[in-house]
């Protein structure tokens, strides 16, 4: 059984996901706080999962920072959540973890402003390359066959 003072998964879940998204948009919590009508320590409660997010309250979050409220409920964009896979979902999930630190957010608003999509598959082939160079399975600049990609 949980105490009163543990959060709760979905709560945390779901105010991780506000958080990520109030981040992505580069809102600040006061900004978002004087959007919704709560003061700026109400939403650092939300975001921590410490106060439950009313729906009527989460329409209003969505409805600010451009969204839908299942978005909030999704570990990915086609996966909803569910409480068996929560253990699992931000803190032991490297990419989320990495999407939810200044780097990720960084590196994330700079690539959703490149519009040209062979830039962007360019540039998603030479981070693979990289990765894959750092990791010993080749050498960054090393040429592949036409159509062949890192994976």
């Amino acid at each position: 059984m949980m105490s009163a003072k543990t959060p709760n998964a979905i709560d945390t879940f779901v105010g991780s996901r506000v958080r990520m998204r109030r981040q992505l948009l580069g809102l600040s919590q006061e900004k978002l706080a004087d959007q919704i009508g709560v003061t700026f320590q109400q939403v650092q409660k939300y975001e921590k999962g410490l106060n439950r997010i009313g729906a009527s309250r989460l329409q209003r979050i969505a409805d600010v920072l451009s969204t839908s409220p299942s978005f909030f409920f999704q570990q990915d964009e086609s996966e909803p959540l569910s409480l068996a896979g929560l253990e699992t979902s931000v803190a032991a999930d490297p990419v989320a973890e990495f999407l939810h630190s200044k780097e990720g957010l960084a590196l994330n608003r700079a690539f959703l402003k490149i519009t040209d999509t062979q830039l962007r598959e360019k540039i998603v082939a030479l981070v693979k390359a990289m990765a894959h160079a750092q990791e010993g399975r080749g050498v960054v600049g090393e040429q592949t066959k036409p159509g062949e990609t890192f994976a």
